[in-house]
């Protein structure tokens, strides 16, 4: 009865998810279609301009995406502390290791490690001269954070078991989502296959999971040659 009950919870909960599709907003928004949950986007796209990044500070003001309205009114931002949320809001939908379970470190390891090293840097990479005013030096700037950026998805591709299918066992999870949508951005996935090989499998699998065709078509449709970058 519990879980009826919860589940009839997440179908009535309304959500206002601020991103652009392909963007963070991203893995969220796939996460609520899979808890389902009822979704109203608005599209902003802050790496597109100033006046995108004005139109968002009104939401936001460090005039970033993504961020999430509650049920309750409140006002959500960082999409790795939003997944975490909404994992522990919506258990039944069985995308986290509950907190008593010997996974969870393990997932929150790695759900902090992608912001911080990874998705991080395209806050730099979105506007080169926000960090580096030398037009003559950005080349350069974008050469070396795709490298980091390779080399933090090798690092992290080293340290997990083998997946199971998925990188925390037999369960998709949001690690997964997040993974399956940060891979696609630069320095792309035929890259991310060769330095990845592990996880390479896990996004294959998530790109194909038939619960999730119909919203990657109508939000981030992508194929190995023409997939979408953020950048």
């Amino acid at each position: 009865m519990a879980s009826f009950n919860a589940a009839a919870s997440a179908s009535e909960d309304r959500y206002t998810l601020y991103g652009a599709p392909g963007s963070g907003a991203t893995p969220i928004h796939a996460a609520l279609t899979l808890i389902g949950a009822q979704v109203e986007t608005v599209d902003m796209s802050p790496w597109e301009g100033e006046s995108e990044r004005e139109r968002v500070s009104g939401v936001n003001p460090m005039r970033q995406v993504p961020a999430l309205v509650l049920p309750s009114g409140e006002l959500m931002t960082e999409s790795a502390a939003i997944l975490i949320w909404l994992g522990d809001r919506y258990p039944e939908a069985g995308l986290c290791p509950a907190p008593d379970d010997p996974l969870r470190a393990r997932y929150l390891r790695w759900m902090v490690y992608l912001p911080a090293a990874i998705y991080s840097l395209f806050w730099v990479r979105d506007d080169p001269a926000r960090l580096v005013p030398d037009t003559a030096a950005q080349p350069a700037m974008l050469d070396r954070s795709a490298e980091r950026i390779a080399h933090c998805w090798h690092l992290m591709d080293t340290q997990i078991d083998e997946p199971a299918p998925y990188i925390l066992g037999e369960k998709l999870s949001m690690l997964d989502l997040y993974v399956t949508v940060m891979s696609r951005w630069t320095p792309g996935r035929r890259r991310f296959y060769r330095v990845a090989p592990r996880m390479t499998q896990v996004v294959r699998r998530v790109d194909a999971d038939p619960r999730l065709a119909e919203f990657w078509a109508a939000r981030f449709p992508f194929t190995l040659d023409t997939g979408v970058q953020k950048d």
